[in-house]
Protein backbone atom coordinates (compact mmCIF):
# COMPACT_ATOMS: atom_id res chain seq x y z
CA UNK A 1 0.00 0.00 0.00
CA UNK A 2 1.34 3.40 -0.96
CA UNK A 3 1.99 5.95 1.78
CA UNK A 4 -0.46 8.87 1.73
CA UNK A 5 2.05 11.28 0.20
CA UNK A 6 2.40 9.01 -2.87
CA UNK A 7 -1.29 8.17 -3.35
CA UNK A 8 -4.26 9.90 -4.97
CA UNK A 9 -3.40 13.32 -6.30
CA UNK A 10 -0.21 13.35 -4.22
CA UNK A 11 1.11 10.59 -6.52
CA UNK A 12 3.69 11.78 -9.04
CA UNK A 13 3.06 11.92 -12.76
CA UNK A 14 5.52 9.92 -14.82
CA UNK A 15 5.79 11.86 -18.09
CA UNK A 16 6.88 15.28 -19.29
CA UNK A 17 4.28 16.52 -21.74
CA UNK A 18 3.90 19.36 -24.21
CA UNK A 19 0.47 20.26 -25.58
CA UNK A 20 -0.73 23.16 -27.71
CA UNK A 21 -4.02 25.02 -28.23
CA UNK A 22 -5.70 23.84 -25.05
CA UNK A 23 -9.51 23.69 -24.93
CA UNK A 24 -11.14 26.46 -22.91
CA UNK A 25 -14.56 26.87 -21.32
CA UNK A 26 -15.44 30.55 -20.95
CA UNK A 27 -13.20 33.37 -22.11
CA UNK A 28 -9.57 34.01 -21.19
CA UNK A 29 -9.08 37.77 -20.63
CA UNK A 30 -7.09 39.25 -23.48
CA UNK A 31 -4.93 41.18 -20.98
CA UNK A 32 -3.36 37.92 -19.76
CA UNK A 33 -0.19 37.37 -21.76
CA UNK A 34 2.46 35.33 -20.01
CA UNK A 35 3.00 32.13 -18.08
CA UNK A 36 1.25 30.63 -15.09
CA UNK A 37 3.82 28.42 -13.37
CA UNK A 38 3.54 26.23 -10.29
CA UNK A 39 6.19 24.08 -8.63
CA UNK A 40 5.76 20.97 -6.50
CA UNK A 41 7.28 17.62 -5.50
CA UNK A 42 7.18 14.87 -8.13
CA UNK A 43 9.75 12.13 -7.37
CA UNK A 44 11.12 10.80 -10.66
CA UNK A 45 11.53 7.31 -9.18
CA UNK A 46 7.96 7.46 -7.78
CA UNK A 47 9.31 7.15 -4.23
CA UNK A 48 10.28 9.54 -1.44
CA UNK A 49 10.44 9.50 2.34
CA UNK A 50 8.15 12.51 2.74
CA UNK A 51 5.95 14.67 0.52
CA UNK A 52 8.39 17.57 0.96
CA UNK A 53 11.29 15.55 -0.52
CA UNK A 54 10.17 14.76 -4.11
CA UNK A 55 12.02 16.14 -7.13
CA UNK A 56 10.68 19.48 -8.28
CA UNK A 57 8.38 19.60 -11.29
CA UNK A 58 7.08 22.85 -12.78
CA UNK A 59 3.72 22.87 -14.54
CA UNK A 60 3.25 25.80 -16.91
CA UNK A 61 0.41 27.17 -19.03
CA UNK A 62 1.07 29.86 -21.63
CA UNK A 63 -1.74 32.40 -22.16
CA UNK A 64 -1.64 34.80 -25.10
CA UNK A 65 -4.29 36.87 -26.85
CA UNK A 66 -7.25 35.17 -25.19
CA UNK A 67 -5.91 31.67 -25.94
CA UNK A 68 -4.23 28.96 -23.91
CA UNK A 69 -1.46 28.34 -26.38
CA UNK A 70 0.47 25.61 -24.57
CA UNK A 71 0.99 23.45 -21.50
CA UNK A 72 4.20 21.78 -20.43
CA UNK A 73 5.52 20.09 -17.30
CA UNK A 74 9.23 19.64 -16.66
CA UNK A 75 11.34 18.27 -13.83
CA UNK A 76 13.93 20.66 -12.41
CA UNK A 77 17.16 18.88 -13.22
CA UNK A 78 19.26 19.35 -10.10
CA UNK A 79 22.22 17.21 -9.08
CA UNK A 80 19.81 15.22 -6.94
CA UNK A 81 17.69 14.49 -10.01
CA UNK A 82 20.49 13.74 -12.48
CA UNK A 83 23.09 12.13 -10.22
CA UNK A 84 21.09 11.01 -7.15
CA UNK A 85 23.35 13.31 -5.13
CA UNK A 86 22.20 13.60 -1.48
CA UNK A 87 21.34 16.98 -0.02
CA UNK A 88 23.43 16.29 3.11
CA UNK A 89 26.43 14.14 3.92
CA UNK A 90 26.66 11.89 6.98
CA UNK A 91 27.56 14.89 9.14
CA UNK A 92 24.50 16.88 8.10
CA UNK A 93 26.46 19.28 5.87
CA UNK A 94 24.54 20.44 2.82
CA UNK A 95 25.60 20.24 -0.80
CA UNK A 96 24.13 23.57 -1.91
CA UNK A 97 24.14 22.59 -5.58
CA UNK A 98 21.96 19.57 -4.81
CA UNK A 99 18.37 19.52 -3.57
CA UNK A 100 14.92 18.98 -4.98
CA UNK A 101 14.10 22.57 -6.13
CA UNK A 102 10.45 21.67 -5.57
CA UNK A 103 8.85 24.53 -3.65
CA UNK A 104 8.49 27.78 -5.60
CA UNK A 105 9.25 29.47 -8.91
CA UNK A 106 9.86 33.25 -9.03
CA UNK A 107 11.29 35.85 -11.37
CA UNK A 108 13.74 38.60 -10.48
CA UNK A 109 15.98 40.75 -12.66
CA UNK A 110 15.00 38.73 -15.73
CA UNK A 111 15.88 35.34 -14.21
CA UNK A 112 13.32 32.61 -13.52
CA UNK A 113 14.36 30.65 -10.42
CA UNK A 114 13.11 27.34 -9.05
CA UNK A 115 13.53 27.31 -5.29
CA UNK A 116 13.77 25.01 -2.30
CA UNK A 117 15.05 26.16 1.07
CA UNK A 118 17.79 23.53 1.35
CA UNK A 119 19.95 24.61 -1.60
CA UNK A 120 20.85 27.19 -4.22
CA UNK A 121 18.19 28.35 -6.66
CA UNK A 122 18.07 26.68 -10.06
CA UNK A 123 17.62 28.91 -13.06
CA UNK A 124 14.99 27.91 -15.62
CA UNK A 125 14.74 28.98 -19.25
CA UNK A 126 11.49 30.80 -20.00
CA UNK A 127 10.41 32.79 -23.05
CA UNK A 128 8.84 36.14 -22.32
CA UNK A 129 10.96 36.62 -19.20
CA UNK A 130 13.17 39.26 -20.76
CA UNK A 131 15.99 36.98 -21.95
CA UNK A 132 15.71 35.22 -25.35
CA UNK A 133 16.04 31.45 -25.21
CA UNK A 134 19.35 30.04 -26.50
CA UNK A 135 19.24 28.01 -29.68
CA UNK A 136 17.93 24.50 -29.07
CA UNK A 137 16.62 25.34 -25.59
CA UNK A 138 12.94 24.97 -24.71
CA UNK A 139 10.74 26.63 -22.10
CA UNK A 140 11.27 25.21 -18.60
CA UNK A 141 14.57 23.55 -19.44
CA UNK A 142 16.97 23.80 -16.48
CA UNK A 143 19.95 26.12 -16.93
CA UNK A 144 21.59 24.99 -13.67
CA UNK A 145 22.22 26.11 -10.09
CA UNK A 146 22.47 29.86 -9.57
CA UNK A 147 24.64 31.38 -6.81
CA UNK A 148 24.62 35.09 -7.76
CA UNK A 149 28.03 34.89 -9.37
CA UNK A 150 29.58 33.08 -6.40
CA UNK A 151 28.35 35.60 -3.83
CA UNK A 152 25.70 33.32 -2.29
CA UNK A 153 27.28 30.86 0.16
CA UNK A 154 24.16 29.66 2.00
CA UNK A 155 20.93 28.03 0.95
CA UNK A 156 18.15 30.35 -0.18
CA UNK A 157 14.63 30.42 1.18
CA UNK A 158 11.85 29.38 -1.18
CA UNK A 159 10.02 32.60 -0.22
CA UNK A 160 12.05 35.66 -1.25
CA UNK A 161 10.21 39.00 -1.13
CA UNK A 162 10.61 41.59 -3.88
CA UNK A 163 9.98 45.15 -2.76
CA UNK A 164 7.53 46.74 -5.23
CA UNK A 165 9.06 50.17 -4.61
CA UNK A 166 12.80 49.51 -4.92
CA UNK A 167 12.82 46.25 -6.89
CA UNK A 168 15.19 44.74 -4.30
CA UNK A 169 14.78 41.05 -3.52
CA UNK A 170 15.08 40.20 0.19
CA UNK A 171 15.67 36.63 1.32
CA UNK A 172 17.52 34.48 3.83
CA UNK A 173 19.11 31.08 4.25
CA UNK A 174 18.94 28.81 7.27
CA UNK A 175 21.07 25.81 8.22
CA UNK A 176 21.51 23.08 10.79
CA UNK A 177 24.94 24.47 11.67
CA UNK A 178 25.99 27.94 12.80
CA UNK A 179 25.40 30.51 11.56
CA UNK A 180 21.85 29.16 11.64
CA UNK A 181 20.37 32.17 9.85
CA UNK A 182 21.76 34.57 7.23
CA UNK A 183 19.92 37.55 5.73
CA UNK A 184 20.52 38.49 2.09
CA UNK A 185 19.49 41.29 -0.24
CA UNK A 186 19.83 41.52 -4.03
CA UNK A 187 19.42 44.86 -5.78
CA UNK A 188 16.96 45.48 -8.61
CA UNK A 189 19.60 44.43 -11.14
CA UNK A 190 20.03 41.03 -9.49
CA UNK A 191 23.39 41.62 -7.78
CA UNK A 192 23.71 40.21 -4.26
CA UNK A 193 24.72 43.25 -2.21
CA UNK A 194 24.06 42.29 1.44
CA UNK A 195 24.72 39.06 3.36
CA UNK A 196 24.84 39.07 7.15
CA UNK A 197 24.40 36.45 9.86
CA UNK A 198 21.51 36.84 12.30
CA UNK A 199 22.09 35.46 15.78
CA UNK A 200 19.47 32.85 16.77
CA UNK A 201 19.86 30.20 19.49
CA UNK A 202 19.26 27.10 17.39
CA UNK A 203 18.56 25.50 14.01
CA UNK A 204 14.85 26.13 13.53
CA UNK A 205 12.92 25.55 10.30
CA UNK A 206 12.36 29.11 9.13
CA UNK A 207 10.28 28.57 6.02
CA UNK A 208 9.20 32.16 5.36
CA UNK A 209 9.53 35.71 6.71
CA UNK A 210 7.94 39.16 6.40
CA UNK A 211 8.84 42.39 4.61
CA UNK A 212 7.51 45.93 5.07
CA UNK A 213 8.55 49.23 3.53
CA UNK A 214 10.90 49.82 6.45
CA UNK A 215 11.56 46.45 8.09
CA UNK A 216 12.38 42.78 7.73
CA UNK A 217 10.60 40.54 10.26
CA UNK A 218 11.98 37.04 10.94
CA UNK A 219 9.91 34.27 12.58
CA UNK A 220 12.01 32.18 14.98
CA UNK A 221 9.55 29.44 15.95
CA UNK A 222 9.87 26.15 17.88
CA UNK A 223 10.25 23.58 15.08
CA UNK A 224 13.88 22.51 15.48
CA UNK A 225 16.34 20.40 13.44
CA UNK A 226 17.11 16.88 14.71
CA UNK A 227 20.20 15.21 13.19
CA UNK A 228 19.07 11.68 14.08
CA UNK A 229 15.83 12.21 12.20
CA UNK A 230 17.83 13.55 9.25
CA UNK A 231 19.95 10.39 9.21
CA UNK A 232 16.80 8.25 9.20
CA UNK A 233 15.62 9.81 5.93
CA UNK A 234 12.47 11.44 7.27
CA UNK A 235 11.58 15.10 7.81
CA UNK A 236 14.35 16.21 10.22
CA UNK A 237 12.30 18.68 12.33
CA UNK A 238 10.16 18.36 15.46
CA UNK A 239 8.28 20.65 17.81
CA UNK A 240 10.35 21.75 20.85
CA UNK A 241 8.49 23.04 23.92
CA UNK A 242 11.72 24.51 25.32
CA UNK A 243 12.67 26.68 22.36
CA UNK A 244 10.06 29.43 22.58
CA UNK A 245 8.73 31.69 19.84
CA UNK A 246 9.70 35.21 18.82
CA UNK A 247 9.74 37.72 15.98
CA UNK A 248 12.93 39.54 14.98
CA UNK A 249 12.76 43.05 13.52
CA UNK A 250 15.57 44.47 11.37
CA UNK A 251 15.47 47.98 9.94
CA UNK A 252 15.93 47.95 6.17
CA UNK A 253 17.92 51.20 6.32
CA UNK A 254 20.34 49.58 8.79
CA UNK A 255 20.81 46.06 7.37
CA UNK A 256 23.84 45.26 9.52
CA UNK A 257 22.27 46.70 12.65
CA UNK A 258 20.68 45.09 15.69
CA UNK A 259 17.79 42.68 15.28
CA UNK A 260 15.19 43.45 17.92
CA UNK A 261 13.26 40.43 19.25
CA UNK A 262 9.61 40.27 20.34
CA UNK A 263 8.25 37.24 22.22
CA UNK A 264 4.97 35.64 21.10
CA UNK A 265 2.91 32.61 22.08
CA UNK A 266 4.35 29.33 20.75
CA UNK A 267 3.00 28.46 17.31
CA UNK A 268 4.19 27.75 13.80
CA UNK A 269 3.76 29.66 10.55
CA UNK A 270 4.69 28.34 7.14
CA UNK A 271 3.31 31.35 5.28
CA UNK A 272 2.46 34.95 6.07
CA UNK A 273 -0.17 36.75 4.02
CA UNK A 274 1.51 40.16 4.13
CA UNK A 275 2.96 42.80 6.47
CA UNK A 276 3.10 46.59 6.56
CA UNK A 277 4.24 49.50 8.69
CA UNK A 278 1.64 51.54 10.58
CA UNK A 279 3.44 54.41 12.26
CA UNK A 280 5.35 52.96 15.21
CA UNK A 281 3.72 49.59 14.68
CA UNK A 282 4.24 46.67 12.31
CA UNK A 283 1.14 44.72 11.28
CA UNK A 284 1.67 41.12 10.14
CA UNK A 285 -1.04 38.73 8.87
CA UNK A 286 -0.14 35.02 8.95
CA UNK A 287 -1.66 31.56 8.60
CA UNK A 288 -0.98 30.28 12.11
CA UNK A 289 -0.77 26.67 13.36
CA UNK A 290 -1.12 26.21 17.14
CA UNK A 291 1.75 23.71 16.89
CA UNK A 292 3.45 21.56 14.28
CA UNK A 293 4.99 18.08 14.24
CA UNK A 294 4.91 17.35 17.94
CA UNK A 295 4.52 13.64 17.26
CA UNK A 296 5.15 13.11 13.54
CA UNK A 297 5.41 15.00 10.28
CA UNK A 298 2.34 13.49 8.60
CA UNK A 299 -0.22 15.12 10.90
CA UNK A 300 -1.23 18.75 10.41
CA UNK A 301 -3.65 20.79 12.43
CA UNK A 302 -5.51 23.46 10.49
CA UNK A 303 -3.98 26.90 10.01
CA UNK A 304 -6.17 29.99 10.38
CA UNK A 305 -5.67 33.69 9.72
CA UNK A 306 -4.15 35.70 12.59
CA UNK A 307 -2.85 39.25 12.98
CA UNK A 308 0.24 40.21 14.95
CA UNK A 309 0.68 43.89 15.77
CA UNK A 310 4.20 44.73 16.93
CA UNK A 311 4.44 47.95 18.94
CA UNK A 312 7.96 49.30 18.44
CA UNK A 313 7.52 51.76 21.30
CA UNK A 314 6.40 49.34 24.03
CA UNK A 315 8.17 46.23 22.72
CA UNK A 316 4.96 44.18 22.86
CA UNK A 317 2.94 42.13 20.37
CA UNK A 318 -0.84 41.94 20.18
CA UNK A 319 -1.98 38.55 18.82
CA UNK A 320 -5.49 38.20 17.34
CA UNK A 321 -7.27 35.46 15.44
CA UNK A 322 -9.03 37.08 12.46
CA UNK A 323 -10.89 34.14 10.94
CA UNK A 324 -11.65 30.57 12.01
CA UNK A 325 -11.80 28.99 8.54
CA UNK A 326 -9.05 26.49 7.73
CA UNK A 327 -6.86 27.82 4.92
CA UNK A 328 -3.30 27.97 3.62
CA UNK A 329 -1.16 29.34 0.78
CA UNK A 330 -2.03 33.01 1.41
CA UNK A 331 -1.18 35.63 -1.23
CA UNK A 332 -1.72 39.30 -2.04
CA UNK A 333 -1.26 41.34 -5.18
CA UNK A 334 2.54 41.17 -5.47
CA UNK A 335 2.64 44.91 -6.19
CA UNK A 336 1.55 45.43 -2.56
CA UNK A 337 4.01 43.12 -0.81
CA UNK A 338 5.17 45.00 2.31
CA UNK A 339 2.47 47.65 1.92
CA UNK A 340 -1.03 48.05 3.36
CA UNK A 341 -2.94 45.68 1.09
CA UNK A 342 -6.68 45.59 1.68
CA UNK A 343 -7.31 42.17 0.13
CA UNK A 344 -5.64 38.80 0.45
CA UNK A 345 -6.63 35.31 -0.55
CA UNK A 346 -5.97 31.72 0.48
CA UNK A 347 -7.17 28.24 -0.44
CA UNK A 348 -8.79 25.41 1.46
CA UNK A 349 -8.03 22.38 -0.68
CA UNK A 350 -9.86 19.96 1.63
CA UNK A 351 -12.97 22.11 1.59
CA UNK A 352 -12.68 22.86 -2.12
CA UNK A 353 -12.84 26.64 -1.66
CA UNK A 354 -10.93 29.83 -2.34
CA UNK A 355 -11.20 32.64 0.23
CA UNK A 356 -10.72 36.38 -0.25
CA UNK A 357 -10.16 38.37 2.93
CA UNK A 358 -11.03 42.04 3.31
CA UNK A 359 -8.45 42.97 5.94
CA UNK A 360 -10.13 46.29 6.68
CA UNK A 361 -13.77 45.23 7.11
CA UNK A 362 -13.22 41.63 8.19
CA UNK A 363 -15.42 40.34 5.37
CA UNK A 364 -14.64 37.07 3.60
CA UNK A 365 -15.75 36.19 0.06
CA UNK A 366 -15.75 32.54 -0.99
CA UNK A 367 -15.62 30.51 -4.17
CA UNK A 368 -16.77 26.90 -3.98
CA UNK A 369 -15.26 24.75 -6.72
CA UNK A 370 -17.72 21.93 -6.17
CA UNK A 371 -17.61 18.43 -4.73
CA UNK A 372 -14.37 16.57 -5.34
CA UNK A 373 -12.62 19.60 -6.85
CA UNK A 374 -9.54 20.80 -4.96
CA UNK A 375 -7.78 24.14 -5.59
CA UNK A 376 -4.10 24.85 -5.12
CA UNK A 377 -2.46 28.16 -4.27
CA UNK A 378 -3.74 31.02 -6.43
CA UNK A 379 -1.69 33.84 -7.94
CA UNK A 380 -3.05 37.31 -8.60
CA UNK A 381 -2.82 38.60 -12.16
CA UNK A 382 -3.53 42.35 -12.41
CA UNK A 383 -5.95 43.80 -14.94
CA UNK A 384 -4.44 47.30 -14.86
CA UNK A 385 -1.59 49.36 -13.47
CA UNK A 386 -3.27 50.19 -10.15
CA UNK A 387 -1.86 48.07 -7.29
CA UNK A 388 -4.72 46.43 -5.41
CA UNK A 389 -7.10 47.09 -8.30
CA UNK A 390 -9.02 44.71 -10.53
CA UNK A 391 -7.52 41.39 -11.52
CA UNK A 392 -7.87 37.65 -11.66
CA UNK A 393 -6.89 34.69 -9.50
CA UNK A 394 -5.24 31.78 -11.33
CA UNK A 395 -5.02 28.32 -9.79
CA UNK A 396 -4.81 24.68 -10.75
CA UNK A 397 -7.84 22.67 -9.61
CA UNK A 398 -7.82 18.86 -9.38
CA UNK A 399 -11.04 16.99 -10.16
CA UNK A 400 -11.18 13.67 -8.33
CA UNK A 401 -14.03 12.38 -10.52
CA UNK A 402 -12.04 12.67 -13.74
CA UNK A 403 -8.53 12.41 -12.25
CA UNK A 404 -7.62 15.47 -14.33
CA UNK A 405 -6.74 19.09 -13.61
CA UNK A 406 -7.78 22.46 -14.97
CA UNK A 407 -6.35 25.95 -14.82
CA UNK A 408 -9.13 28.13 -13.40
CA UNK A 409 -9.34 31.91 -13.85
CA UNK A 410 -11.53 33.73 -11.30
CA UNK A 411 -12.56 37.38 -11.11
CA UNK A 412 -10.90 38.51 -7.87
CA UNK A 413 -13.58 41.15 -7.27
CA UNK A 414 -16.46 38.71 -7.83
CA UNK A 415 -15.11 35.55 -6.28
CA UNK A 416 -18.43 33.74 -5.78
CA UNK A 417 -19.31 33.85 -9.49
CA UNK A 418 -18.53 31.13 -12.01
CA UNK A 419 -14.98 31.04 -13.34
CA UNK A 420 -14.11 33.53 -16.04
CA UNK A 421 -12.29 30.72 -17.85
CA UNK A 422 -11.43 27.07 -17.38
CA UNK A 423 -8.40 25.77 -19.28
CA UNK A 424 -8.63 22.00 -19.63
CA UNK A 425 -5.20 20.42 -19.19
CA UNK A 426 -4.04 17.21 -20.89
CA UNK A 427 -2.86 15.68 -17.61
CA UNK A 428 -3.25 15.69 -13.86
CA UNK A 429 -1.30 18.28 -11.86
CA UNK A 430 -0.38 16.67 -8.51
CA UNK A 431 -0.79 18.63 -5.30
CA UNK A 432 2.16 20.98 -4.94
CA UNK A 433 3.31 24.20 -3.39
CA UNK A 434 3.84 27.64 -4.93
CA UNK A 435 3.97 29.49 -8.19
CA UNK A 436 3.38 32.77 -9.98
CA UNK A 437 1.73 34.53 -12.83
CA UNK A 438 4.65 35.86 -14.87
CA UNK A 439 3.43 38.44 -17.34
CA UNK A 440 5.65 39.03 -20.35
CA UNK A 441 8.17 41.77 -19.75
Amino acid sequence: MRPPHLAGNYAPVTEELTAHDLPVTGRIPGELTGWYLRNGPNPHDAASGHWFFGDGMIHGVRLDGGRATSYRNRWVRTKTFTDDAPVRDEHGVRDLAAGAANTHVVRHAGRTLALVESSFPHEMHLSGSGTPLPSGVCDLDTAGPYDFGGRLTTAMTAHPKTCPTTGEMHFFGYDAQAPYLTYHRADAGGDLVISRPVDVPGPTMMHDFNLTAGHVVFMDLPVVFDLELARSGTMPYRWDDEYGARLGVLRRDDPYGTVRWFGIDPCYVFHPLNAHDDGDRIVVHVMRYPELWRQDTDTFQHATLWRWTLDLTTGTVREEQIDDRAAEFPRVDDRLVGLDARFGHASDAEGGTMLRYDLRTGGVARHDFGEGRHPAEASFAPADDEPGGAGWLLTYVYDAATDRSDLIVLDADDLASDPVATVHLPARVPYGFHGNWLADL
